[in-house]
């Protein structure tokens, strides 16, 4: 056996660099984790022994988890949960789709970006909440308003990243790329799409949160179903305790959004580290 298959063999046994990398990494998220878990724990504690005597400013986690449970067993928190959650993946998915979609028409046409720019700043700067009353005259208190306050929201997130990724592909690139023969659309899906991915996920992250920003606030301006309605009727009867049951439940939701975009992101923009890494290796 030569030197060179000796050493993919103790690579593949676990011995290489790369395998005491993801080693030291396991070790690493697994301090931080507990780190976390301990460090919430001391929050929650002190919030339960030290926190404001007065359960209507400042209610006890005893009682939020105690006002959880009560909706999750009458059954209250998965019918005002599947409306809210709809409502923000609805407006999500229709925001980010505009989004990415008019980014890359604009991004790749700079005449009528240029033309467009003064419209999509103004309306961009409008504060998208002061949109909710007229979308409920619109569309009623149904899903609909809620829906498409959270994809106006989203949008300009995902609009502008994915604009800005489509622009900063370096031209070099392109004109190398079509030099060796390729089209528009080879060009666009070979250079300028994989380029503007990182810049796509980012928009995403932080659209995410933004959703269900506008869901929520839809359903606290008018709405009868939704964990915005639960919010908004817990803070009018002065349910300190139902009204951060509501909050948990978003914090929730926004977390798991997240860890879904950050998955995805793993999977799609994976090829660039394995780039580098095996670049790396190449060379060596």
């Amino acid at each position: 056996m030569g030197a060179g298959g000796l050493l993919r063999k103790v690579v593949s046994m676990g011995g290489g660099p790369a395998s005491l990398e993801q080693r030291a990494e396991s070790r690493y998220r697994l301090r931080v984790g507990i780190t976390q878990i301990i460090l919430g724990g001391a929050i929650l504690a002190a919030w339960q022994t030290y926190g404001i005597r007065d359960p209507l400013f400042l209610s006890y986690p005893t009682a939020i988890f105690g006002r959880l449970t009560t909706w999750v067993t009458d059954g209250s928190l998965w019918f005002h949960l599947l409306f809210t959650v709809e409502a923000m993946v609805l407006g999500f998915i229709a925001g980010s789709s505009t989004g990415i979609f008019a980014g890359f028409i604009l991004g790749r046409n700079l005449f009528w970006a240029d033309v467009l720019d003064v419209y999509i700043t103004s309306v961009n700067s409008l504060p998208k909440i002061a949109l909710a009353p007229l979308l409920v005259l619109w569309f009623g208190i149904g899903l609909l308003p809620k829906v498409v306050l959270a994809a106006v929201i989203v949008f300009f997130f995902v609009f502008i990243n994915t604009y800005t990724g489509v622009r900063e592909v370096d031209p070099d690139l392109i004109d190398m790329v079509r030099l060796m023969g390729a089209g528009k659309s080879q060009t666009v899906k070979k250079v300028v799409f994989p380029h503007a991915l990182t810049w796509i996920f980012a928009g995403l992250k932080l659209a995410a949160p933004y959703a269900l920003i506008g869901a929520v606030m839809g359903e606290i301006i008018a709405s009868n179903r939704g964990i915005g309605y639960l919010i908004s009727g817990s803070a009018n009867k002065f349910d300190t305790a139902g009204t951060f049951a509501g909050l948990l439940v978003l914090l929730i939701i926004c977390s798991l959004m997240n860890m879904i975009i950050a998955r995805l992101e793993r999977r799609w923009t994976g090829w660039k580290k394995a780039g580098v890494e095996g670049g790396g290796a190449g060379v060596a």
